[in-house]
């Protein structure tokens, strides 16, 4: 029997459905996301500002990806407290002595 590489655990995308976003949030999200999007909502009666509510469900499919990936919190605390010297800069080969 031979070893597998083990893949990456990629994060679930939730997609642009509010209650998949909601379940895809870490609990300390949730309420944040429920209010946005019940404010967008009420906007949204104004058909003019109908595109808030898409706006939102993006922008929280996006952070419900971020916040379940491997070490986001621990990236969030060494960029706040400016621990530069923790995140690996990648610099593809053809930038090489350019940056």
């Amino acid at each position: 029997m031979t070893a597998q590489p083990v893949e990456p655990v990629r994060p679930q995308d939730p997609g642009e459905d509010p209650a998949a976003i909601f379940d895809a949030l870490p609990e300390s999200h949730r309420a944040d996301f429920r209010a946005e999007y019940d404010q967008a909502l009420d906007a949204a009666h104004d058909l003019a500002r109908f595109k808030q509510v898409q706006t939102l469900l993006r922008q929280w499919r996006l952070r419900a990806i971020a916040y379940a990936r491997p070490g986001y919190e621990e990236a969030v605390q060494d960029a706040m407290q400016g621990r530069a010297d923790a995140f690996a800069r990648y610099i593809p080969l053809e930038w090489e002595g350019r940056v």
